[in-house]
């Protein structure tokens, strides 16, 4: 019998409803990892509600959402277990209000936090976020928060939420460049969405066109790195 060819994400006749609403609708979507993709579509087009369904952090109304191939481990509740592998930046447990911001990179990174400090943290209107809480930080500061703890985390699988929207074109340009060098290096495979792909189809390799929550059409972005630079990747 033929090996099955490994993917990240595979989904079959997916949908996700609230109520009596659907929002997502999809009848298959394969994520081959190592691979930069571009999730691009309007507001209300089903592009955060499709990174929760990969990160775990919600369930199919119908279908099914396999990682790695298998699907989601889930509690004796049926709740989807957390997975160290997989990063989102829109996880509603990932920056609760009380939290200090200081105190959540120290959670997440221990001694590395005073590198981490200086590297974000050491100048300007950044320096007065490391003693703030969550809930004092406005949507902007959050993505921007996220994206650093996304880039600092070395996940194998990295989900952003509406990248690019709050940053400026000199922050986009610094984020685009460590966001590329882990694809690189490490082979991390990313899926980023966002309402235009004026910046992803910079360094996305395929960009997803969401559209009421279906796939519009699926097209070529940069040429990915060469598959010898993704073998840097240790797996778990």
């Amino acid at each position: 019998m033929a090996e099955s060819k490994r993917l990240i994400f595979k989904v079959d006749g997916l949908e996700k409803a609230y109520s009596s609403n659907t929002v997502l609708k999809i009848r298959k979507l394969e994520i081959h990892p190592g691979t930069v993709y571009g999730l691009v579509g309007p507001v209300g087009s089903g592009k955060t509600t499709l990174l929760n369904l990969f990160a775990g952090c919600d369930i199919p109304t119908y279908g099914t959402v396999h990682f790695d191939n298998e699907p989601f481990k889930v509690n004796w509740r049926g709740k989807i277990l957390p997975n160290s592998e997989i990063f989102f930046t829109g996880d509603p447990n990932l920056l609760k209000p009380s939290s200090i911001i200081s105190r959540i990179i120290g959670n997440f990174h221990g001694k590395k936090s005073n590198v981490i400090q200086k590297r974000y943290f050491d100048s300007g209107h950044y320096k007065s976020m490391w003693d703030r809480t969550v809930r004092d930080l406005s949507p902007g500061e959050k993505r921007w928060l996220g994206l650093v703890l996304a880039i600092e985390s070395d996940p194998r699988v990295l989900l952003i939420d509406d990248y690019g929207v709050y940053l400026n074109q000199s922050m986009e340009q610094k984020f685009r460049s460590q966001l590329k060098r882990m694809n690189r290096n490490l082979g991390t495979t990313m899926i980023l969405a966002a309402p235009s792909d004026n910046f992803l189809r910079k360094f996305a390799s395929v960009i997803i066109h969401l559209d009421n929550g279906h796939v519009a059409k699926i097209r070529s972005g940069v040429p990915r790195h060469s598959p010898k630079q993704h073998q840097k990747r240790r797996r778990k």
